[in-house]
């Protein structure tokens, strides 16, 4: 395969992954189904009209690295949108689509007329393209986004070609949303973010401002729902910021009190925006006024710091606390009265196109937070908040379409915690902060996938199955001991100890409700540290399973188990004593109701939204072993022991390898373990299935996994072949020597 098809081949695929990119408003609307593509092709439009003039600029310069790195940006994103772009007008779609291909691979070994010539036929195409009704703000929020990434390009390294273009998409964004049809108060906050982040990038301003600017711009694109949040921790930040405000400003250090300024109205007062207009919409305009432009006017021109304190302290936080007040004594029966009138969806209620994107989004922010992370330990602080912006910026937020639509209260905390993070980053936090929000991200992650995943079919029919398995395995060992004691004590005419049986059973279970009600408590308030002790109750299930599996497996053959109940049961009868009867009795079902609750409480934290399956399955396994007992008992029949233990054990062994993976994985999450990504090489399964499995795309579960499942193979072939026909063989000499000497 040439270089140019296999080019080909991967941007399709990568154009298939990412095409829900674009939000559709309402998928299920013929009418928001053509905005959707008229939005890419705007987008597209506006994208390669700006850049197509500075890659002819460049070409004729002979500046061969600013060309290609301009052709790269167009190669990169149009295969992104071409389905829609195809919708639209596939004949010129494809014929782009070749040309921007034969462009950037073209650059540097092709003669640059030619490509000058390819770069205009590529601008007339795209004239030809009719767009009728776009969502302009979709549009523009894509257009910043590659402007954030660029501008940071240009300024680490200095490119002026990347920062001209910048320039050039911002001006031309600000002249998009005069087509926009906002409110009032959001078209006033956008036109003065616009107007801000034109003057910063032509003043070259650093980039993590920029970007944090472009990240309250998106965030009023795409807009939040009304959600019942506490929201408590904003405002005790925005009062927090100033107060650090004015003493820098008592320090005279003007710019650094501008950035705090910034980040209480940025990163704390927008997300409070939504509730305060519900409850007074002119407080909020003046607090937006106040806060947005007057008191950084006021630091801009450098003003005196007792004029500034004095407006603080008597206009922006009276009005702050005034706000407050109105939330929290009118905020629960105003916002519940005017939530959006949209029906939510059910979880799972998306496309196969979007869940598969949104997987695609989560491993990248799964492997961009890993990389934040050794930034930060490293005090790379700036690559570290470029990171955390971008796993939010470049891919969370795509996460969110299909996931707002769903749970719009998840979703809105899950950018809390990420707005969170990019102020401890900023404020160069302790790492161990900065680490606790990460992990508590990656594991809203898996329920981010989960809400828009839904359960399936196949991953409940495994927590079912494993759930029966579970409290079949354990209580057959307690019906088979238990069921021969009373066999032997009807048998030998000591009914009188019958009662004190029953009495050891009786609290054997009630000692195991008390140890399931422990457990879960512990759980409970274990709040941080909850991961770690999922992670060791799953570690001791593995053991215990393994430790079972190879007990049940030396007493597989029914000879054997029969020769361990008896012994059991002569032990006691020897004594005479109602105790041993009663001990025997409780120790024999409380070991196993232990087991269950351990197997039972590791496996219900993977199981998430299946524990209906669990618990169906934990029903019908206590029906099935009254029917063994009832075989058993009433009719005095035979069971298959060997079969059933074998099953049983094969079970438990597929769970202890479940188990582990799934420990692996947890401690991987917590970051005690390292993490070693394996996407292409191993099945990326959905969440679901992956919990339901332990099957991660990461070296170290798959090699947990391999290890064990590979011991227990070998045990199996000694216990079942090798040791059988060994004892056989020395059977048969035993035999011919006895033989040979009655000779």
């Amino acid at each position: 395969m040439s270089y140019l098809d296999a080019k080909h081949t991967r941007l399709f695929f990568v154009g298939l992954i990412l095409l829900v990119l674009i939000p559709p408003i309402n998928i299920q609307a013929e009418i928001d189904t053509f905005s959707d593509v008229d939005t890419s092709v705007l987008f597209i439009s506006e994208l390669l009209s700006h850049s197509l003039p500075l890659i002819k600029q460049n070409l004729n310069n002979n500046s061969i690295d600013d060309a290609k790195v301009l052709s790269k940006i167009n190669a990169e994103l149009f295969p992104i949108h071409i389905q829609n772009l195809r919708i639209s007008n596939s004949e010129i779609s494809d014929e782009i689509h070749i040309l921007l291909l034969d462009i950037h691979n073209g650059v540097g070994t092709t003669d640059n007329s030619k490509l000058i010539y390819d770069v205009s036929k590529v601008e007339n195409l795209i004239e030809r393209y009719n767009i009728v009704n776009p969502d302009y703000g979709v549009a523009i929020s894509l257009i910043l986004t590659i402007v954030d990434e660029q501008y940071q390009i240009a300024i680490i390294d200095e490119n002026q070609t990347l920062h001209q273009f910048s320039i050039s998409l911002v001006k031309r964004s600000h002249e998009l949303f005069s087509n926009t049809n906002y409110g009032e108060r959001l078209t006033l906050e956008i036109n003065s973010f616009l107007v801000e982040l034109d003057e910063k990038i032509e003043q070259h301003d650093d980039f993590l401002s920029v970007g944090t600017l472009i990240t309250a711009i998106n965030r009023d694109f795409i807009g939040h729902e009304s959600v019942s949040y506490d929201k408590q921790k904003f405002y005790d930040n925005i009062r927090k910021l100033y107060s650090e405000m004015l003493v820098t400003l008592e320090n005279g250090d003007y710019q650094k009190a501008e950035n705090l300024a910034i980040e209480a109205y940025l990163e704390n007062f927008e997300y409070l925006e939504s509730d305060i207009e519900k409850v007074d919409s002119e407080l909020l305009y003046a607090l937006e006024l106040d806060m947005r432009e007057e008191l950084r006017a006021m630091i801009q021109n450098n003003q005196d710091e007792k004029r500034i304190r004095i407006f603080v302290e008597e206009s922006i936080l009276p009005d702050l606390s005034l706000a407050e007040n109105k939330v929290q004594t009118l905020g629960t029966v105003v916002l519940a009265n005017t939530e959006l009138e949209k029906e939510l969806k059910v979880m799972g209620d998306a496309t196969n196109e979007q869940k598969s994107g949104v997987r695609g989004e989560i491993d990248f922010i799964r492997t961009t937070l890993q990389e934040m992370l050794v930034q930060y330990e490293n005090e790379e602080y700036q690559s570290a908040y470029t990171s955390a912006r971008t796993a939010y910026l470049d891919s969370y937020e795509f996460v969110e379409i299909p996931l707002r639509a769903i749970d719009p209260d998840f979703t809105l905390e899950v950018e809390f915690q990420f707005a969170e993070l990019r102020n401890l980053i900023k404020n160069q936090a302790d790492y161990e902060q900065v680490q606790e929000v990460a992990i508590l991200i990656k594991r809203n992650l898996d329920e981010s996938e989960r809400i828009v995943s839904g359960t399936g079919t196949l991953a409940p029919s495994i927590a079912f199955t494993s759930s029966f398995a579970v409290i079949f395995r354990e209580g057959l060992e307690s019906v088979l001991i238990l069921g021969a004691i009373l066999s032997y004590l009807e048998a030998s005419r000591n009914n009188r100890f019958k009662k004190h049986v029953y009495y050891g059973v009786i609290a054997a279970i009630g000692a195991t409700g008390i140890t399931w009600m422990l457990m879960s408590y512990v759980i409970e308030i274990s709040g941080a540290n909850r991961e770690l002790i999922e992670a060791i109750a799953a570690l001791s299930a593995t053991a215990m399973l393994f430790y079972v599996s190879f007990w049940v497996l030396n007493k597989i053959e029914h000879k054997k188990w029969m020769e361990f109940v008896k012994a059991k049961v002569w032990q006691a009868t020897t004594t005479g004593s109602v105790t041993v009867f009663a001990l025997l009795s409780f120790f024999t079902v409380y070991r196993e109701g232990f087991e269950t609750v351990l197997f039972y409480q590791a496996m219900l934290g993977f199981a998430k939204y299946m524990e209906v399956y669990v618990g169906l399955g934990f029903v019908v396994g206590l029906g099935a072993l009254f029917v063994v007992y009832f075989l058993m008992r009433k009719l005095g029949r035979k069971l298959p022991l060997r079969a059933l233990f074998g099953l049983t054990m094969g079970v438990g062994a597929f769970m202890s390898i479940t188990f582990l993976g799934n420990a692996v994985r947890e401690l991987q999450v917590l970051d005690i373990l390292p993490y070693t990504g394996l996407l292409g090489i191993v099945p990326r399964l959905d969440i679901n299935l992956a919990t339901m499995t332990g099957i991660y795309p990461t070296l170290e579960t798959i090699i947990a996994q391999i290890i064990l499942l590979g011991i227990y193979l070998v045990a199996s072939l000694y216990v079942l072949v090798l040791k059988p026909r060994r004892q056989k063989q020395l059977s048969s000499m035993r035999k011919s020597h006895g033989t040979t000497n009655a000779q």
